[in-house]
């Protein structure tokens, strides 16, 4: 059965700097996970430590206000639009005048996940997924904009995107296949549907968490686009759709999310074939 809540059930925890931190996702809940999920609040004037082991790989993404990232090498501002990948051995800090929000990864052993990893590292990055190019689904109205794949971020350890459903959209049952996934939503309202008989109406601040081949679909609600990011580890996490001619396809509009031209360009691929986006 999949994992629903939303983070306003997560007592937060307070430590230093200003930093309110809430576990979403962790062994304590799911045993097998291969990764830690948490958002962190930055009260303002609050500043955070990140401190990536050589063992370890993190990414974020900014939910609300602006922070600073600083790093030996770069002073970057980061807002709601931003996703950062932090490689094995990252050191910085995040700062906020205002105070900000953000998820939170960590994958605690990221060779068992991509072996590659330690002879060719990632490098530190940070984008704005609004500049990124925005898909169009072959079947229906729903739209798709990747966050972390490996071509963009060097590794295979995880994969992530941000997925746009208008209204009354509806994704084809399927599964999932060599690892887990979460999906964490920011805007609209919708409903979640796994297994035979579990449904979840789900609203901005929620989190679903499907188990390795958990059947499942999304249906989009009746006002306003439902706008949600999902993330699998790892990435070469294979799709299963139980009506195999429902494969979907993904067509370049052109265009990303501000309606300009994007940051660089994706040719028309089917959801089995990421690895080259």
């Amino acid at each position: 059965m999949a994992i629903h809540f939303n983070q306003r059930t997560i007592v937060p925890v307070v430590t230093a700097g200003g930093i309110s931190r809430q576990p979403l996702l962790n062994k304590q809940f799911v045993p097998d996970i291969l990764f830690e999920l948490d958002r962190l609040t930055i009260s303002p004037n609050g500043r955070k430590a990140l401190t990536i082991a050589s063992t370890e790989l993190a990414w974020f993404q900014m939910t609300d206000g602006t922070a600073t990232m600083h790093t030996a090498e770069h002073e970057l501002s980061v807002t709601a639009n931003h996703i950062g990948l932090l490689p094995p051995g990252f050191e910085g800090t995040l700062s906020s005048d205002a105070g900000a929000t953000l998820l939170f990864a960590l994958v605690p052993d990221v060779q068992k996940l991509d072996p590659a990893i330690s002879g060719d590292p990632p490098i530190f990055r940070v984008l704005d997924w609004q500049n990124e190019p925005l898909l169009q689904s072959e079947h229906d109205a729903r739209k798709r904009i990747y966050l972390v794949t490996p071509k963009m971020f060097g590794t295979r350890a995880i994969r992530g995107e941000m997925i746009i459903y208008p209204p009354g959209t509806e994704c084809p049952v399927h599964h999932h296949r060599g690892g887990a996934h979460f999906m964490y939503f920011l805007a609209g309202q919708g409903t979640c549907y796994a297994g035979s008989d579990q449904v979840m109406t789900v609203h901005p601040g929620d989190l679903v968490y499907y188990y390795d081949l958990e059947p499942h679909w999304v249906k989009g609600g009746t006002d306003g686009d439902l706008i949600f990011s999902e993330f699998f580890v790892p990435s070469a996490v294979a799709t299963v759709w139980a009506d195999p001619s429902k494969i979907c396809t993904w067509i370049p509009t052109g265009l990303n999310h501000r309606g300009s031209r994007p940051s660089r360009i994706i040719e028309k691929h089917a959801h089995s074939h990421l690895a080259d986006v």
